[in-house]
């Protein structure tokens, strides 16, 4: 429900709440006044309009105060006469909050009012629904822990005994096939030390045998060979220019 007042020759449309400034009023801060030039009434889709104002309507505001409005500027002068007025004014202005807007035995307060109050309800009935179900939740996901703390007890202790019979049958395996390739390892430097023993054995065997036969070694042939052709191929000097 709105209202359209007149105050001091102003119109002004207000709602239940409204603060307005309006010309002064002789009034104390505080106290609470009642308008009666109402213009214009309206709830909804109906209106009143009154000629000039509608008939039991009232329009109670309470006054919080006065100011002074914005600083205006008066100048004035007359040409060719050397005259010139200058002066500033700011009017004194009293300041309402308007209460309740009453017309047809219908108050905009009282409505506004049960609006905030079935608001409150509202929402004071969604928060504890809210907290019900928070609370359902957290016994259920209570009830949910203490059923899933056996199971996974349960399935440690089977991990832990597999780990454990795991590393035991690891270690009772592991341990003859280790010392047997230990002892492989260390028997191999042995048979290659004889086998190189053997072949350098039978290779000395066989340049011994090929000395006290009188046949010539590879090395004597290559050397004689050499010699001979350093004979049959005699070095040549060098000409100069006299012998010719």
């Amino acid at each position: 429900m709105y209202a359209v007042i007149e105050s001091g020759s102003k119109q002004y449309r207000v709602e239940v709440g409204t603060e307005l400034e309006v010309e002064l009023i002789d009034a104390e801060p505080g106290q609470t006044i009642t308008l009666d030039r109402v213009l214009l009434v309206a709830d909804g889709e109906t209106a009143a309009i009154g000629r000039p104002i509608v008939d039991g309507a009232t329009v109670s505001a309470e006054v919080l105060g006065r100011e002074r409005g914005e600083k205006l500027i008066v100048f004035k002068y007359r040409p060719k006469a050397r005259r010139r007025v200058k002066k500033g004014h700011r009017q004194n202005r009293t300041v309402l909050r308007v209460a309740d807007i009453v017309f047809g035995g219908k108050s905009a307060a009282e409505s506004v009012r049960k609006a905030a109050t079935a608001a409150k309800t509202e929402r004071q009935r969604l928060e504890e629904a809210a907290a019900r179900q928070a609370a359902e939740d957290a016994a259920l996901a209570a009830k949910l822990a203490k059923a899933a703390e056996p199971a996974s007890d349960g399935g440690t202790a089977k991990k832990g005994k597999a780990r454990a019979d795991t590393s035991a049958k690891t270690s009772s395996d592991d341990g003859p096939k280790t010392r047997g390739n230990v002892r492989a390892k260390a028997k191999a430097p042995a048979a290659t030390s004889v086998r190189r023993g053997s072949r350098k054995s039978d290779s000395e065997a066989k340049a011994e045998s090929a000395r006290g036969t009188g046949a010539p070694t590879p090395g004597k042939a290559r050397s004689k060979s050499g010699d001979a052709t350093e004979h049959e191929t005699p070095k040549r000097g060098s000409r100069t220019k006299k012998d010719d």
